[in-house]
């Protein structure tokens, strides 16, 4: 059995006084080190970090993967914990990182994402199981992908783990549908700067595809209402990604 590793935790923030907290305190007593990387907040959330005595830098937004692999840099433990500020450790998520923690045996881990929609869990819509690997050696694992939704590229080998990260999202369906269109937009500047080229078919195609995948294949139906919203938004922003790639490409400004 290896000795045990110290675990750096992780968390990008702008302007999250009302979810870091919560994100923060479930990091206590299970990580050596709590980094939070600010893009210059102007709310309350370093008053926040700074009353949970946390490590606290600030550190120009220039997208998520940018932020997410500046912040990786600055822990001071290559064994990295990285959350978002709306997520959550669920009790038994913590166990089984710190039995990781105790017997460090894979390069990376990951385990599923729960989500919290509008005050309701989704258990279907392309949203559950959301298997995510956060958990992980940064001398193995970076942050690699399209902007907003990148996601960490690992060289060895991952264990799932079990427990879930609780992901308190959107609160109302306005907030939603408003980000997704910010998303779509900058999903859109980013495939432009890889020299990705516009398509009518998929313009046309994609989002009707991505509401039949997401309500009908991944059961959203199943979801009620909120999973109706949800897959409904999901096509939504997939038209918008198109669309704007689109614009972009003829030099339209957006």
């Amino acid at each position: 059995m290896r000795e045990p590793v110290k675990i750096s935790g992780v968390v990008i923030t702008h302007n999250e006084e009302k979810n870091i907290g919560r994100c923060l305190n479930s990091l206590i007593g299970i990580c050596d080190e709590i980094l939070v990387v600010d893009s210059y907040s102007t709310d309350r959330t370093k008053e926040i970090c700074l009353k949970l005595g946390v490590r606290f830098i600030q550190n120009a937004w220039n997208g998520f993967l940018a932020q997410k692999n500046f912040a990786q840099d600055k822990a001071e433990f290559d064994y990295v914990l990285q959350l978002d500020a709306d997520e959550v450790l669920s009790p038994a998520l913590e166990k089984s990182i710190l039995g990781v923690k105790a017997n460090w045996q894979f390069d990376g881990y990951y385990f599923n994402r729960f989500t919290n929609y509008c005050g309701k869990w989704i258990n279907h819509s392309g949203w559950y199981p959301d298997a995510k690997l956060r958990l992980y050696d940064r001398r193995k694992g970076k942050w690699e992908g399209l902007d907003p939704h990148p996601s960490v590229h690992l060289i060895g080998a991952a264990q799932h783990i079990k427990g879930d990260l609780l992901h308190y999202s959107y609160t109302s369906y306005e907030d939603h549908i408003n980000r997704s269109a910010n998303y779509a937009l900058q999903a859109a500047k980013a495939m432009h700067q890889l020299g990705k080229k516009p398509s009518n078919f998929k313009l046309v195609f994609s989002p009707a595809f991505k509401f039949v995948q997401t309500y009908l294949l991944k059961q959203g139906f199943r979801d009620g209402f909120e999973g109706l919203i949800i897959c409904k938004t999901s096509a939504y922003y997939t038209f918008l990604k198109y669309m704007y790639l689109k614009l972009i490409t003829k030099g339209k400004t957006v």
